[in-house]
């Protein structure tokens, strides 16, 4: 039995709910509480591990573990980056660069354990693993990203959101309309989705005098996370009433 949810539409809408959380309430720790990157990091790194160690231990699919999963990994990946960035000075287009060679890194190896980057034959440990380690970095790089978009290329957050916003849509045409490797899209949906959270995420809580909507991490945590949670339940119950196998 899988334990990966399903890509379905409801997938992507709550990937992108939980992406774009994890912007707001990393900084909201890192920034608005005042805990600092570095010790941001450290706090939403452990809360992925004990995540991580509940995701693993499960035989079956189960929505609020697997989400909360992905949700921890979005929220330490935008610590993550926040501290290559800006504590450690590296920058958003050096530290973009470095983590998009360690993502290429673990696909490669991946890849050629394997012979399949598919998340359906995601069946051994080893693999699990592997998939949830490329989450991981595939959320610190969007917000590495995004954080280039926004602040550093002269898009803005709205002309950031739009740029990848517009990436995905090409993603869904080559999806439907073209014969391009359905693994090769998803993953680069999988990565884009994040940048695009970041975005919109600094879109929702930057002041609007710096092109956000004011909406601050808090307002923005509370509402995306409220949205989030009826995507769960409502996944929970849709995969409650499926037959187990």
């Amino acid at each position: 039995m899988s334990k990966i949810a399903k890509v379905t539409i409801i997938f992507w809408i709550m990937k992108i709910s939980a992406t774009t959380l994890g912007e707001t309430a990393g900084d909201l720790l890192s920034m608005t509480l005042g805990f600092g990157y570095a010790m941001s990091a450290i706090i939403f790194l452990v809360i992925f591990l004990i995540t991580l160690i509940g995701q693993l231990s499960v035989t079956k699919y189960i929505p609020v573990l697997y989400w909360s999963v992905i949700l921890s990994t979005s929220i330490a990946g935008t610590a993550i980056s926040d501290f290559m960035d800006r504590t450690l000075a590296l920058g958003y287009m050096k530290g973009s660069l470095i983590l998009v060679v360690i993502l290429l890194a673990i696909f490669a190896y991946w890849y050629f354990s394997e012979k399949s980057l598919n998340i359906n034959n995601i069946k051994t440990r080893k693999v699990e693993i592997l998939y949830w380690i490329a989450i991981l970095f595939s959320n610190t790089l969007g917000t590495a990203l995004g954080d280039f978009l926004a602040d550093t290329s002269g898009l803005g957050y709205i002309g950031g959101a739009v740029l990848i916003g517009s990436l995905l849509a090409i993603i869904v045409l080559a999806f439907y309309f073209t014969k391009v490797s359905r693994v090769f899209l998803f993953w680069v949906a999988f990565v884009l989705t994040r940048p695009f959270g970041a975005t919109f995420g600094d879109l929702l809580t930057k002041p609007y005098e710096k092109g956000g909507f004011n909406l601050g991490t808090i307002g923005s945590s509370i509402v995306l996370a409220a949205i989030l949670v009826i995507f769960i339940v409502y996944d929970a119950m849709k995969n409650k009433k499926q037959p187990s196998h």
